[in-house]
């Protein structure tokens, strides 16, 4: 088996961009570097998603920093599927938990976070996070720490 032929998107001309939730598009490959522990973080400043109660537009910047272990995630399998929440309907504290979900079954990473910035909506912005490390190693023991210590410096917001 080659090392990469179970990625069938990356340079794919005729991709299907689903528009409703679909985390079957997520794809992964061997991280090369297992003996080495290192963040891999991604960015996404135009994720869209519904409000499940009014259908209006969410706009956020999702954040996702991971420490990998045998598996990676995809980076063009990864956009598919966050734009796959844009007709999508759920609160954006679920929405973080779900990513971050999908992913850890995806990748069984060691640690995982995922951040929302959403713009506000009413007056009111919200800024979900939530994170995990696996169970019974220091990564459960790092994820403790981060969680207690998240937000403790928040950064000045001056655009939104």
């Amino acid at each position: 088996m080659r090392e990469n032929e179970n990625l069938t998107l990356l340079g794919n001309r005729k991709t299907n961009y689903s528009t409703d939730y679909d985390p079957s598009v997520l794809e992964t490959f061997i991280n090369k570097h297992q003996d080495n522990d290192y963040f891999v973080k991604f960015n996404c400043p135009e994720f869209t998603s519904l409000c499940p109660i009014t259908g209006q537009p969410d706009f956020a910047t999702i954040t996702i920093s991971y420490i990998p272990d045998k598996k990676m995630v995809e980076s063009k399998s990864l956009k598919l599927y966050l734009f796959s929440f844009r007709q999508h309907g759920d609160f954006h504290e679920d929405v973080v938990n779900m990513i971050m979900k999908d992913l850890i079954a995806l990748m069984d990473p060691k640690y995982i976070e995922v951040t929302g910035k959403f713009l506000p909506r009413g007056g009111i912005s919200i800024d979900p996070y939530c994170n995990y490390g696996r169970p019974d190693t220091k990564w459960e023991t790092m994820a403790q720490n981060r969680l207690l210590n998240h937000d403790m410096y928040p950064e000045k917001v001056d655009n939104r």
